[in-house]
């Protein structure tokens, strides 16, 4: 069975770790002709006229810049905004839809790389500030010379099935009729078949067993690894806890088949193609059709 290609996912980059401690062959790189900056207003992508991500010739001595990697040997830098941190970014999610796939698993390195910056601007050994190395993928405190480097926040975003239908929830951000997978952070000391089981438990008092990993996304909101995976429940009866869910149901295959068409008269709106919950949708879907067709399960 094919997977869906999750979204932030298939970057065209050679990430060149190797250059990242040589400053003179970073320097070499931005005096070449070939080298691009990536243009972003604060933190959000600027499409072209051709709908592509728009770049311009870099200024090395003009702004604090990331390296990103090789592109067909060309070099590509991210600028290093100062930019406020941890905003839920709704108005960037209409650019998104638009945007190629490879484009925004570009751009989604750089905000990751640009939100970690601005969190990290201190050291968290001593409370001295820090400055970049590594062309852009490590701070370095001046005092006590503590090195830090970007991190990901592991996250666990699932399905419970039962009886031939899998449980979705809503949160009141979302948009109007939008339901989504379940989703919570790893806690220190836990598995991701221990998180999973537990974050259904917290969020809807749903016991569940036989977890199955599907994929993994990256998500630069501000940067998290989402784990998708699909559980077995014991029961269909759940308990909400309202003050993470508004609301939740059972969908069969018929519903996610609609909402996931974007069928007006769908029970719900999907995620969004760029989200890992519309990839997990899609991968229970197949997985049930080929059941439902007499195919081994998936």
């Amino acid at each position: 069975m094919t997977l869906h290609r999750p979204g932030f996912t298939g970057s065209p980059i050679d990430r060149a770790d190797h250059l990242r401690l040589d400053p003179a062959a970073i320097a070499d790189l931005l005096k070449g002709g070939e080298a691009r900056l990536l243009t972003l207003s604060g933190h959000d992508p600027v499409l072209g006229d051709d709908g592509r991500l728009a770049w311009s010739a870099p200024e090395p001595e003009a702004q604090e810049l990331i390296f990103l990697g090789l592109r067909e040997g060309s070099p590509l830098f991210a600028p290093l905004p100062k930019v406020e941190t941890g905003q839920r970014a709704w108005g960037v999610f209409q650019i998104l839809s638009r945007m190629r796939a490879e484009d925004a698993a570009i751009w989604g390195t750089a905000r990751g790389l640009i939100e970690w910056h601005n969190r990290h601007a201190f050291c968290a050994n001593c409370g001295s500030a820090t400055a970049v190395f590594r062309a852009g993928w490590g701070r370095k405190c001046g005092a006590c010379n503590a090195e830090h480097y970007p991190r990901v926040d592991p996250v666990v975003i699932m399905l419970a099935e039962h009886d031939g239908r899998v449980l979705l929830g809503r949160q009141p951000q979302y948009p109007p009729g939008r339901y989504s997978a379940l989703a919570g952070f790893l806690e220190p000391g836990e598995s991701i078949e221990e998180a999973v089981a537990r974050e259904f438990m917290e969020e809807a008092r749903l016991p569940v067993q036989n977890v199955r990993y599907v994929a993994s996304q990256p998500w630069p909101f501000p940067g998290s690894l989402m784990i998708a995976c699909i559980a077995d429940a014991e029961t269909d009866a759940v308990t909400l806890d309202l003050t993470e869910l508004e609301d939740a149901i059972w969908a069969d295959s018929d519903a996610v088949r609609a909402a996931l068409a974007g069928d007006p008269d769908a029970p719900f709106q999907a995620p969004p193609p760029y989200a890992i919950a519309h990839t997990l949708l899609r991968h229970w879907l197949d997985a049930s059709d080929r059941l439902a067709a007499g195919g081994a399960p998936a």
